[in-house]
Protein backbone atom coordinates (compact mmCIF):
# COMPACT_ATOMS: atom_id res chain seq x y z
CA UNK A 1 0.00 0.00 0.00
CA UNK A 2 1.20 3.29 -0.86
CA UNK A 3 1.71 6.13 1.72
CA UNK A 4 -1.42 8.27 1.96
CA UNK A 5 -0.86 11.90 1.42
CA UNK A 6 -2.16 14.91 3.36
CA UNK A 7 -1.46 18.61 3.48
CA UNK A 8 -2.85 21.86 4.98
CA UNK A 9 -5.13 23.83 2.76
CA UNK A 10 -6.24 27.70 3.86
CA UNK A 11 -10.25 27.81 3.98
CA UNK A 12 -10.50 31.32 2.82
CA UNK A 13 -8.10 31.54 -0.33
CA UNK A 14 -6.80 27.96 -1.15
CA UNK A 15 -3.01 28.33 0.12
CA UNK A 16 -1.11 25.09 0.10
CA UNK A 17 1.01 23.98 2.86
CA UNK A 18 2.87 21.28 4.40
CA UNK A 19 2.08 21.87 7.62
CA UNK A 20 -0.18 23.98 9.89
CA UNK A 21 0.58 27.72 10.01
CA UNK A 22 -1.45 29.87 12.36
CA UNK A 23 -1.52 32.86 9.38
CA UNK A 24 -1.84 32.04 6.47
CA UNK A 25 1.20 33.78 4.24
CA UNK A 26 -1.09 34.42 1.20
CA UNK A 27 -4.29 36.51 2.60
CA UNK A 28 -2.71 37.01 6.05
CA UNK A 29 -6.05 35.27 7.59
CA UNK A 30 -5.77 33.51 10.74
CA UNK A 31 -6.81 30.09 11.84
CA UNK A 32 -7.35 29.07 8.85
CA UNK A 33 -5.64 26.26 7.87
CA UNK A 34 -7.30 22.66 8.05
CA UNK A 35 -5.65 19.02 7.09
CA UNK A 36 -6.96 17.38 3.92
CA UNK A 37 -5.94 14.05 2.56
CA UNK A 38 -4.32 14.53 -1.29
CA UNK A 39 -3.91 11.11 -2.22
CA UNK A 40 -4.95 7.57 -0.74
CA UNK A 41 -2.52 5.60 -2.68
CA UNK A 42 -5.21 4.69 -5.12
CA UNK A 43 -3.74 5.02 -8.65
CA UNK A 44 -5.46 7.16 -11.03
CA UNK A 45 -5.69 6.07 -14.98
CA UNK A 46 -7.08 7.60 -17.73
CA UNK A 47 -8.43 5.47 -19.97
CA UNK A 48 -10.71 8.18 -21.89
CA UNK A 49 -11.30 6.84 -25.92
CA UNK A 50 -12.41 9.24 -28.32
CA UNK A 51 -16.28 8.41 -29.10
CA UNK A 52 -15.36 7.16 -32.54
CA UNK A 53 -13.12 4.15 -30.30
CA UNK A 54 -9.54 6.05 -30.80
CA UNK A 55 -7.53 6.65 -27.91
CA UNK A 56 -5.29 9.68 -28.68
CA UNK A 57 -1.29 8.99 -27.71
CA UNK A 58 0.10 11.99 -27.48
CA UNK A 59 3.82 12.78 -28.48
CA UNK A 60 6.64 15.66 -29.02
CA UNK A 61 6.02 17.16 -32.27
CA UNK A 62 7.88 20.63 -33.34
CA UNK A 63 5.49 23.66 -33.91
CA UNK A 64 6.38 23.93 -37.67
CA UNK A 65 5.04 20.28 -37.61
CA UNK A 66 1.60 20.80 -36.48
CA UNK A 67 -1.48 21.82 -38.69
CA UNK A 68 -3.47 25.03 -38.17
CA UNK A 69 -7.19 23.97 -38.52
CA UNK A 70 -10.58 26.42 -37.70
CA UNK A 71 -12.21 24.66 -34.71
CA UNK A 72 -15.61 24.38 -35.61
CA UNK A 73 -17.39 25.65 -33.11
CA UNK A 74 -20.97 24.33 -31.46
CA UNK A 75 -23.78 27.07 -31.59
CA UNK A 76 -26.23 27.83 -28.77
CA UNK A 77 -29.83 28.85 -29.64
CA UNK A 78 -28.77 31.17 -27.00
CA UNK A 79 -27.44 34.27 -28.93
CA UNK A 80 -26.30 36.31 -25.45
CA UNK A 81 -24.23 32.96 -24.54
CA UNK A 82 -22.52 32.88 -27.89
CA UNK A 83 -21.23 35.94 -27.44
CA UNK A 84 -19.73 35.82 -23.84
CA UNK A 85 -18.13 32.21 -25.50
CA UNK A 86 -16.46 34.00 -28.28
CA UNK A 87 -18.60 32.93 -30.75
CA UNK A 88 -19.78 29.33 -29.71
CA UNK A 89 -18.64 26.50 -27.87
CA UNK A 90 -15.41 24.69 -29.10
CA UNK A 91 -15.43 21.02 -28.67
CA UNK A 92 -13.34 19.69 -25.74
CA UNK A 93 -13.53 23.33 -23.94
CA UNK A 94 -14.27 23.60 -19.71
CA UNK A 95 -16.18 26.43 -18.74
CA UNK A 96 -16.74 27.53 -15.35
CA UNK A 97 -20.24 29.71 -14.55
CA UNK A 98 -20.35 31.09 -11.33
CA UNK A 99 -22.82 33.04 -9.26
CA UNK A 100 -24.40 33.86 -6.43
CA UNK A 101 -27.35 31.62 -5.15
CA UNK A 102 -30.87 31.82 -6.65
CA UNK A 103 -29.26 34.73 -9.32
CA UNK A 104 -30.62 31.89 -11.62
CA UNK A 105 -27.33 29.68 -13.33
CA UNK A 106 -29.15 26.18 -12.90
CA UNK A 107 -32.62 27.81 -14.79
CA UNK A 108 -30.24 29.14 -17.60
CA UNK A 109 -28.46 25.90 -18.68
CA UNK A 110 -31.11 23.97 -18.00
CA UNK A 111 -32.69 26.00 -20.14
CA UNK A 112 -29.76 25.50 -22.58
CA UNK A 113 -29.13 21.93 -22.59
CA UNK A 114 -32.88 21.77 -23.07
CA UNK A 115 -32.85 24.15 -26.39
CA UNK A 116 -29.79 22.01 -27.91
CA UNK A 117 -32.18 19.18 -29.14
CA UNK A 118 -28.90 18.14 -31.66
CA UNK A 119 -26.82 16.85 -29.13
CA UNK A 120 -27.13 14.48 -26.47
CA UNK A 121 -26.52 16.30 -23.23
CA UNK A 122 -26.22 15.05 -20.27
CA UNK A 123 -27.38 17.59 -17.11
CA UNK A 124 -25.40 16.31 -14.17
CA UNK A 125 -27.17 17.30 -10.65
CA UNK A 126 -25.96 17.28 -7.15
CA UNK A 127 -28.04 20.03 -5.78
CA UNK A 128 -31.65 18.84 -6.75
CA UNK A 129 -33.72 15.21 -7.59
CA UNK A 130 -34.90 14.66 -10.79
CA UNK A 131 -38.18 15.85 -9.77
CA UNK A 132 -37.15 18.78 -8.81
CA UNK A 133 -35.57 19.36 -12.13
CA UNK A 134 -38.33 18.35 -13.89
CA UNK A 135 -40.49 20.57 -12.37
CA UNK A 136 -38.11 23.31 -13.52
CA UNK A 137 -38.02 22.15 -17.14
CA UNK A 138 -41.90 22.10 -16.86
CA UNK A 139 -41.89 26.28 -15.57
CA UNK A 140 -39.71 26.56 -18.98
CA UNK A 141 -42.20 24.80 -21.55
CA UNK A 142 -39.16 22.78 -23.26
CA UNK A 143 -38.69 19.43 -23.87
CA UNK A 144 -36.16 17.73 -25.35
CA UNK A 145 -35.73 13.90 -26.27
CA UNK A 146 -31.91 13.71 -26.55
CA UNK A 147 -31.40 15.23 -22.88
CA UNK A 148 -31.13 13.12 -19.76
CA UNK A 149 -30.38 13.67 -15.68
CA UNK A 150 -28.05 12.41 -13.61
CA UNK A 151 -28.26 12.73 -10.32
CA UNK A 152 -25.30 11.92 -8.32
CA UNK A 153 -21.96 13.53 -6.66
CA UNK A 154 -19.82 10.22 -6.55
CA UNK A 155 -17.25 10.67 -10.13
CA UNK A 156 -16.83 7.46 -10.24
CA UNK A 157 -20.36 6.38 -11.03
CA UNK A 158 -20.89 10.19 -12.92
CA UNK A 159 -18.00 8.53 -15.24
CA UNK A 160 -19.19 5.04 -15.40
CA UNK A 161 -22.67 6.51 -16.83
CA UNK A 162 -20.89 8.94 -19.27
CA UNK A 163 -19.03 6.36 -20.78
CA UNK A 164 -22.66 4.31 -21.38
CA UNK A 165 -24.52 7.28 -22.65
CA UNK A 166 -21.54 9.22 -24.72
CA UNK A 167 -23.10 12.50 -24.02
CA UNK A 168 -21.86 15.03 -26.26
CA UNK A 169 -21.90 18.22 -23.92
CA UNK A 170 -21.81 18.07 -20.14
CA UNK A 171 -23.47 20.48 -17.61
CA UNK A 172 -22.32 19.92 -14.34
CA UNK A 173 -24.49 21.48 -11.12
CA UNK A 174 -22.37 21.98 -9.20
CA UNK A 175 -18.73 21.05 -9.01
CA UNK A 176 -18.76 21.99 -4.80
CA UNK A 177 -21.17 18.76 -4.54
CA UNK A 178 -19.03 16.34 -6.48
CA UNK A 179 -16.95 13.87 -4.34
CA UNK A 180 -14.05 11.75 -5.71
CA UNK A 181 -13.04 8.77 -4.42
CA UNK A 182 -9.20 9.12 -4.87
CA UNK A 183 -9.47 11.96 -1.98
CA UNK A 184 -10.35 11.50 1.76
CA UNK A 185 -12.36 14.64 2.71
CA UNK A 186 -15.53 16.16 2.36
CA UNK A 187 -17.31 17.73 -0.69
CA UNK A 188 -16.47 21.23 -1.05
CA UNK A 189 -13.14 21.01 -0.11
CA UNK A 190 -10.32 22.51 -1.74
CA UNK A 191 -8.54 19.02 -2.30
CA UNK A 192 -12.18 17.70 -3.86
CA UNK A 193 -13.14 20.79 -5.99
CA UNK A 194 -9.39 20.72 -7.29
CA UNK A 195 -9.66 16.50 -8.43
CA UNK A 196 -13.00 16.55 -9.11
CA UNK A 197 -12.42 19.51 -11.86
CA UNK A 198 -9.17 18.10 -12.81
CA UNK A 199 -11.24 14.73 -13.76
CA UNK A 200 -13.28 16.39 -15.90
CA UNK A 201 -10.51 18.34 -17.37
CA UNK A 202 -9.12 15.22 -18.72
CA UNK A 203 -12.49 14.17 -19.96
CA UNK A 204 -13.01 16.89 -21.59
CA UNK A 205 -9.86 17.15 -23.52
CA UNK A 206 -9.03 13.25 -24.29
CA UNK A 207 -12.91 13.16 -25.49
CA UNK A 208 -13.64 16.39 -27.25
CA UNK A 209 -16.70 17.07 -25.23
CA UNK A 210 -17.09 20.38 -23.38
CA UNK A 211 -18.13 20.45 -20.06
CA UNK A 212 -20.09 23.24 -18.17
CA UNK A 213 -18.97 23.47 -14.34
CA UNK A 214 -21.55 25.22 -12.53
CA UNK A 215 -19.68 27.10 -9.55
CA UNK A 216 -20.27 28.94 -6.10
CA UNK A 217 -19.15 32.40 -5.09
CA UNK A 218 -17.84 33.30 -1.29
CA UNK A 219 -19.46 35.98 0.49
CA UNK A 220 -17.05 38.31 -0.31
CA UNK A 221 -17.96 37.52 -4.53
CA UNK A 222 -14.90 35.53 -5.40
CA UNK A 223 -15.23 32.04 -6.91
CA UNK A 224 -15.52 29.37 -4.12
CA UNK A 225 -12.99 26.92 -4.00
CA UNK A 226 -8.89 27.15 -4.92
CA UNK A 227 -7.89 29.72 -7.53
CA UNK A 228 -6.31 27.04 -9.39
CA UNK A 229 -10.03 26.16 -10.36
CA UNK A 230 -10.15 29.05 -12.38
CA UNK A 231 -6.60 28.49 -14.01
CA UNK A 232 -7.56 24.79 -14.90
CA UNK A 233 -10.87 25.17 -16.99
CA UNK A 234 -10.78 27.37 -20.55
CA UNK A 235 -13.28 30.24 -20.05
CA UNK A 236 -14.65 31.80 -16.41
CA UNK A 237 -18.45 33.02 -16.68
CA UNK A 238 -19.93 35.28 -13.80
CA UNK A 239 -23.45 35.55 -13.83
CA UNK A 240 -24.42 38.82 -11.88
CA UNK A 241 -27.43 40.93 -11.29
CA UNK A 242 -29.70 42.82 -8.24
CA UNK A 243 -32.24 40.45 -7.18
CA UNK A 244 -33.99 43.39 -6.46
CA UNK A 245 -34.46 43.82 -10.45
CA UNK A 246 -35.58 41.32 -13.70
CA UNK A 247 -31.90 41.76 -15.52
CA UNK A 248 -28.96 39.52 -15.08
CA UNK A 249 -25.69 39.90 -16.63
CA UNK A 250 -23.32 37.10 -18.06
CA UNK A 251 -19.83 38.24 -17.82
CA UNK A 252 -16.65 36.86 -19.19
CA UNK A 253 -13.47 36.92 -16.70
CA UNK A 254 -11.60 34.38 -18.30
CA UNK A 255 -11.62 33.00 -22.36
CA UNK A 256 -9.01 31.57 -23.86
CA UNK A 257 -10.84 31.26 -26.98
CA UNK A 258 -12.07 34.66 -27.37
CA UNK A 259 -12.72 38.45 -25.52
CA UNK A 260 -12.74 38.98 -22.22
CA UNK A 261 -14.90 42.10 -21.92
CA UNK A 262 -18.18 40.19 -23.69
CA UNK A 263 -21.27 40.68 -21.94
CA UNK A 264 -24.96 38.87 -21.80
CA UNK A 265 -28.32 40.56 -20.77
CA UNK A 266 -30.71 38.14 -19.70
CA UNK A 267 -34.39 39.22 -18.18
CA UNK A 268 -35.93 36.82 -15.53
CA UNK A 269 -39.00 35.73 -16.43
CA UNK A 270 -41.37 32.98 -14.67
CA UNK A 271 -41.06 31.19 -18.16
CA UNK A 272 -37.10 31.24 -17.23
CA UNK A 273 -34.41 33.44 -18.87
CA UNK A 274 -35.43 36.03 -21.75
CA UNK A 275 -32.69 37.40 -24.10
CA UNK A 276 -32.74 41.20 -24.19
CA UNK A 277 -32.05 42.17 -27.31
CA UNK A 278 -31.79 45.66 -27.16
CA UNK A 279 -30.91 46.49 -23.69
CA UNK A 280 -30.07 50.31 -24.47
CA UNK A 281 -34.18 51.22 -24.66
CA UNK A 282 -34.80 49.24 -21.11
CA UNK A 283 -32.02 50.60 -19.04
CA UNK A 284 -33.14 54.83 -20.45
CA UNK A 285 -36.88 53.36 -21.09
CA UNK A 286 -37.89 54.67 -17.45
CA UNK A 287 -36.05 58.39 -17.82
CA UNK A 288 -38.07 61.43 -17.24
CA UNK A 289 -36.03 64.16 -19.27
CA UNK A 290 -37.30 67.01 -17.13
CA UNK A 291 -35.82 66.41 -13.79
CA UNK A 292 -32.35 67.37 -12.97
CA UNK A 293 -29.05 65.06 -12.27
CA UNK A 294 -29.55 62.91 -14.91
CA UNK A 295 -27.34 62.34 -17.92
CA UNK A 296 -26.94 59.68 -20.43
CA UNK A 297 -23.84 57.86 -21.20
CA UNK A 298 -23.24 56.05 -24.65
CA UNK A 299 -21.10 52.90 -23.11
CA UNK A 300 -19.57 49.88 -24.80
CA UNK A 301 -19.58 46.00 -22.72
CA UNK A 302 -16.90 43.99 -25.31
CA UNK A 303 -18.05 44.87 -28.74
CA UNK A 304 -21.53 45.74 -27.66
CA UNK A 305 -22.53 49.73 -27.43
CA UNK A 306 -24.86 50.29 -24.98
CA UNK A 307 -26.58 53.37 -23.75
CA UNK A 308 -27.14 54.20 -20.15
CA UNK A 309 -28.96 56.45 -17.26
CA UNK A 310 -26.38 57.91 -15.31
CA UNK A 311 -28.19 59.70 -11.89
CA UNK A 312 -26.80 62.17 -9.70
CA UNK A 313 -27.82 63.50 -6.53
CA UNK A 314 -25.78 66.46 -4.72
CA UNK A 315 -27.45 68.00 -1.61
CA UNK A 316 -25.76 70.21 1.81
CA UNK A 317 -24.62 68.28 3.75
CA UNK A 318 -26.18 67.80 7.63
CA UNK A 319 -24.22 65.49 9.37
CA UNK A 320 -20.74 66.68 9.60
CA UNK A 321 -18.45 64.63 7.42
CA UNK A 322 -20.07 64.61 3.38
CA UNK A 323 -21.55 61.70 2.68
CA UNK A 324 -20.19 59.95 -0.93
CA UNK A 325 -22.06 56.81 -2.49
CA UNK A 326 -21.65 54.96 -5.74
CA UNK A 327 -23.72 52.34 -6.82
CA UNK A 328 -22.80 50.41 -9.97
CA UNK A 329 -20.12 52.85 -10.08
CA UNK A 330 -16.02 53.17 -8.78
CA UNK A 331 -16.71 55.24 -5.46
CA UNK A 332 -13.06 56.19 -6.01
CA UNK A 333 -13.49 57.31 -9.52
CA UNK A 334 -16.26 59.01 -8.08
CA UNK A 335 -14.01 61.04 -5.53
CA UNK A 336 -11.38 62.04 -8.21
CA UNK A 337 -14.34 63.68 -10.47
CA UNK A 338 -14.96 65.01 -7.41
CA UNK A 339 -11.71 66.79 -7.35
CA UNK A 340 -11.72 67.69 -10.54
CA UNK A 341 -14.58 69.63 -10.70
CA UNK A 342 -13.90 72.19 -7.61
CA UNK A 343 -10.23 72.19 -8.66
CA UNK A 344 -10.63 72.86 -12.37
CA UNK A 345 -14.46 73.84 -12.67
CA UNK A 346 -14.93 75.73 -9.43
CA UNK A 347 -17.85 73.64 -7.71
CA UNK A 348 -17.78 74.05 -4.27
CA UNK A 349 -18.51 70.03 -3.36
CA UNK A 350 -16.37 69.98 -0.33
CA UNK A 351 -19.69 69.69 2.38
CA UNK A 352 -22.12 68.33 -0.43
CA UNK A 353 -23.20 65.28 0.34
CA UNK A 354 -23.04 63.41 -3.59
CA UNK A 355 -25.35 60.30 -4.55
CA UNK A 356 -24.24 58.31 -7.82
CA UNK A 357 -26.56 56.11 -9.20
CA UNK A 358 -26.21 53.69 -12.53
CA UNK A 359 -30.09 53.03 -13.78
CA UNK A 360 -31.00 49.28 -14.00
CA UNK A 361 -28.75 47.69 -11.00
CA UNK A 362 -25.82 47.57 -14.56
CA UNK A 363 -22.29 47.88 -13.16
CA UNK A 364 -20.30 49.55 -15.31
CA UNK A 365 -16.28 49.81 -15.65
CA UNK A 366 -15.91 51.97 -18.99
CA UNK A 367 -13.99 55.39 -18.20
CA UNK A 368 -16.33 56.74 -21.22
CA UNK A 369 -18.99 57.44 -18.73
CA UNK A 370 -17.00 60.25 -16.88
CA UNK A 371 -18.35 62.89 -19.39
CA UNK A 372 -22.03 61.52 -17.94
CA UNK A 373 -21.27 61.66 -14.44
CA UNK A 374 -19.33 64.80 -14.61
CA UNK A 375 -22.34 66.35 -16.78
CA UNK A 376 -24.97 64.70 -14.15
CA UNK A 377 -23.30 66.20 -10.86
CA UNK A 378 -23.00 69.60 -12.55
CA UNK A 379 -26.84 69.46 -13.40
CA UNK A 380 -27.85 68.50 -10.06
CA UNK A 381 -25.89 71.12 -8.71
CA UNK A 382 -27.45 73.76 -10.51
CA UNK A 383 -30.33 71.92 -10.62
CA UNK A 384 -31.08 72.49 -14.29
CA UNK A 385 -31.62 69.13 -16.23
CA UNK A 386 -29.50 68.47 -19.47
CA UNK A 387 -31.29 68.26 -22.67
CA UNK A 388 -33.20 65.12 -23.12
CA UNK A 389 -31.75 64.32 -26.65
CA UNK A 390 -28.32 64.19 -25.62
CA UNK A 391 -25.69 62.17 -24.42
CA UNK A 392 -22.33 62.08 -24.13
CA UNK A 393 -19.19 59.56 -24.33
CA UNK A 394 -15.80 60.60 -22.93
CA UNK A 395 -13.08 59.99 -20.26
CA UNK A 396 -12.13 62.89 -17.51
CA UNK A 397 -8.51 63.55 -17.12
CA UNK A 398 -7.21 65.12 -13.89
CA UNK A 399 -6.62 68.47 -15.52
CA UNK A 400 -10.48 68.88 -16.98
CA UNK A 401 -9.60 67.41 -19.90
CA UNK A 402 -11.95 65.44 -22.26
CA UNK A 403 -9.95 62.40 -23.36
CA UNK A 404 -11.22 60.62 -26.11
CA UNK A 405 -12.64 56.70 -26.09
CA UNK A 406 -12.37 53.92 -28.53
CA UNK A 407 -15.35 52.52 -30.87
CA UNK A 408 -16.54 55.98 -31.17
CA UNK A 409 -18.36 55.21 -34.34
CA UNK A 410 -20.03 52.48 -32.94
CA UNK A 411 -21.20 54.67 -29.84
CA UNK A 412 -22.38 57.23 -32.59
CA UNK A 413 -24.24 54.63 -34.43
CA UNK A 414 -26.35 53.58 -31.60
CA UNK A 415 -27.37 56.56 -30.28
CA UNK A 416 -28.37 57.96 -33.36
CA UNK A 417 -30.82 54.17 -33.69
CA UNK A 418 -32.09 55.41 -30.32
CA UNK A 419 -33.28 58.74 -31.43
CA UNK A 420 -30.92 61.01 -30.05
CA UNK A 421 -29.89 64.19 -31.91
CA UNK A 422 -26.53 64.61 -30.57
CA UNK A 423 -23.80 63.30 -28.85
CA UNK A 424 -21.20 65.50 -26.66
CA UNK A 425 -17.15 63.74 -27.76
CA UNK A 426 -13.82 64.59 -27.16
CA UNK A 427 -12.10 66.98 -29.66
CA UNK A 428 -9.63 64.47 -30.12
CA UNK A 429 -12.31 61.72 -31.59
CA UNK A 430 -13.74 64.26 -34.21
CA UNK A 431 -10.67 63.72 -36.78
CA UNK A 432 -12.35 61.03 -39.19
CA UNK A 433 -15.74 61.09 -37.78
CA UNK A 434 -18.38 60.21 -40.46
CA UNK A 435 -20.36 63.04 -40.81
CA UNK A 436 -24.31 61.80 -40.37
CA UNK A 437 -27.50 63.70 -41.31
CA UNK A 438 -29.83 62.72 -38.23
CA UNK A 439 -27.15 63.25 -35.06
CA UNK A 440 -25.62 66.48 -34.70
CA UNK A 441 -21.49 65.51 -33.44
CA UNK A 442 -20.07 68.04 -30.70
CA UNK A 443 -16.51 67.78 -29.85
CA UNK A 444 -15.66 69.62 -26.92
CA UNK A 445 -12.10 69.60 -25.04
CA UNK A 446 -12.81 70.75 -21.23
CA UNK A 447 -15.12 70.47 -18.73
CA UNK A 448 -16.10 74.12 -18.66
CA UNK A 449 -16.76 74.19 -22.75
CA UNK A 450 -19.43 71.33 -21.44
CA UNK A 451 -20.73 73.24 -18.72
CA UNK A 452 -21.04 76.21 -21.00
CA UNK A 453 -22.40 73.83 -23.69
CA UNK A 454 -25.09 72.54 -21.42
CA UNK A 455 -26.79 74.83 -19.08
CA UNK A 456 -25.51 78.38 -20.59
Amino acid sequence: MSKIKTAFFCNNCGHESAKWLGKCPACNEWNTFSEEVLDKGNPKTSDWKNYSGEKKINKTVALTEVVAADTKRIQVPDQELNRVLGGGIVPGSIVLVAGEPGIGKSTLFLQVGLMMKELRVLYISGEESEQQIKMRADRLSANNNSFYLLTETDTAVIFREIKKLQPQLVIVDSIQTLQSPLIDSSAGSISQIRECAGEFQRFAKETQTPVFLIGHITKDGSIAGPKILEHMVDTVLQFEGDRHYAYRMLRTLKNRFGSTSELGIYEMTGAGMRIVSNPSEILIAQRDGVLSGSAIAATMEGMRPLLIEVQALVTPGVYGTPQRTATGFDLRRLQLLLAVLEKRGGFQLGMKDVFVNIAGGIRVEDPSIDLAVISALMSSYEDQPVPPHICMAGEVGLNGEIRAVNRIEQRIAEAEKLGFREIIVSAFNKKGLPISGTIRVTALSSVEEVYRHLFQ
